[in-house]
């Protein structure tokens, strides 16, 4: 079976792209590496240096490679910049995608599993933990560029299969701190630099920390389980950011006192994702503990600490 990776020079991508290859996969990656790496291509996936918004390019691939299931990850992912730039944030996730639509009902794919927000979409949430059922009532642009993408796949949902899957805060290796997003890889970046971590705000808001590995099996999972559903995808456990840096902080051996910042725009106070649906119909659930990831996560960081030197 061939799959189609957007996205796939990216932190989650790239970890998607290497399962699929490692289960036998055949395996195509379209990235226009704005925010991916090269060298996290795997060599034995094909690779199409594209941008997802150029259509008349997406579908001489589609008609090349004729892929039976598209994993879309390709995103513009950083909050404060799409209030900043909200027209390209629009562009890159709700065009893109439409292309991406496009293409793969032209063209025969069978499933596009999304990869979707569960933690800005929702806002600040009413319910917690919070069910996919939740109201959607984003406060930044980023998470109704995204929601707007995934309603659009409901809505072509009688011509192409879809499954999307509504992250929890991502983290592991090849998580780039640069991009000023993933305050796990940002915080173990300026430890290890012998740099001051900054907290935004009083440290007391919560995330739901969902390590890379866990979100590669319920991306394998969704190729056959979970036609046209969404399904939040976490750990159902919330931390707050002053724990996580301790948590940090008491892996690395280290104790260096924090400086805090104020709280940007378009940041909530609580995430906590209700993962009851993954578990029922997908059979899925997480593995990793928050300190297992992490020291995974910290090991990686200690062994390629100048892996974001170069592309």
């Amino acid at each position: 079976m061939k799959v189609l990776v957007t996205g796939g020079a990216g932190f989650i991508g790239s970890h998607i792209v290497d399962e699929l290859i490692k289960e036998g996969y055949d395996v195509v990656i379209v990235d226009n590496l704005s925010t991916g790496f090269k060298k996290n291509i795997n060599p034995k996936s094909k690779f199409y240096k594209v941008d997802i918004r150029d259509y008349k390019k997406l579908e001489k691939i589609f008609k090349r490679e004729k892929p039976e299931i598209v994993n879309h990850h390709a995103a513009a992912n950083n909050i404060m910049k799409s209030f900043i730039d909200p027209k390209t944030d629009a562009e890159i996730n709700i065009i893109g995608t439409l292309n991406i639509i496009k293409a793969s009902i032209k063209f025969n794919v069978n499933k596009i599993i999304y990869a979707s927000s569960g933690g800005v979409s929702y806002g600040e949430p009413k319910q917690i933990p919070t069910k996919e059922t939740h109201p959607i009532n984003p406060i930044a642009p980023y998470g109704l560029s995204k929601y707007v993408a995934e309603s659009y796949l409901k809505l072509f949902s009688d011509k192409v299969n879809f499954t999307s899957l509504r992250y929890a805060s991502v983290y592991g290796p090849r998580q780039n701190p640069k991009n000023e997003v993933g305050v796990i890889s940002i915080f173990i970046s300026r430890i290890i630099n012998n740099k001051t971590p900054i907290i935004n705000g009083d440290g007391k808001q919560t995330r739901d920390f969902i390590y890379v590995k866990d979100v590669i099996k319920a991306n394998m999972i969704a190729i056959e389980k979970g036609d046209n559903e969404v399904f939040n995808i976490g750990t159902q456990k919330e931390t707050s950011i002053v724990e996580l840096l301790n948590i940090i902080q008491d892996i690395m051996k280290t104790n260096i006192k924090p400086k805090f910042a104020d709280k940007p725009l378009g940041e909530i106070n609580r995430c906590c994702l209700d993962i009851s649906k993954a578990k029922k119909i997908l059979g899925w659930k997480p593995e990793y503990s928050l300190e297992e990831g992490l020291k995974e996560t910290i090991s990686w960081w200690l062994n390629e600490s100048n892996y974001f030197g170069s592309r």
